[in-house]
């Protein structure tokens, strides 16, 4: 059975509005404000528009995370395993990096976030 044009036609529409839904439902704003938390409870909000570092203490040592004009990271954490800092750079809104066994977390927000509520 061979595809006609129309047939071709229908396929590229549906992929290309799958794509469309894909990033509009997914894809967070940008972020405009870094909430810092340890041990649960927030530590610092900091605007996103002016380099910045935080020295975070948590049960393991010291967590440091860096903001640099739009986006923020864990820089550095005395976990074992490195999650947070291999996380990377952090700019849209709802993203987050956790430090599990240091009990810090970093996490984006912006007028548009990408999830109603977060878990974790």
């Amino acid at each position: 059975m061979m595809l006609r044009a129309g047939d071709i036609g229908v396929l590229l529409a549906g992929a290309s509005t799958v794509a469309a839904l894909a990033v509009s439902a997914w894809g967070g704003g940008a972020g405009d404000t870094v909430v810092i938390r340890a041990a649960g409870k927030v530590v610092e909000t900091a605007t996103l528009a002016r380099a910045q570092t935080f020295a975070v203490p948590g049960p393991l040592g010291t967590t440091r995370v860096e903001i640099a004009p739009g986006r923020a990271r864990v820089a550095a954490d005395p976990s074992p395993r490195q999650l947070c800092v291999k996380q990377g750079w952090l700019s849209r809104a709802g993203e987050a990096a956790l430090c599990l066994p240091n009990q810090v977390s970093v996490e984006i927000r912006g007028r548009d976030p990408a999830y109603d509520t977060l878990g974790y």
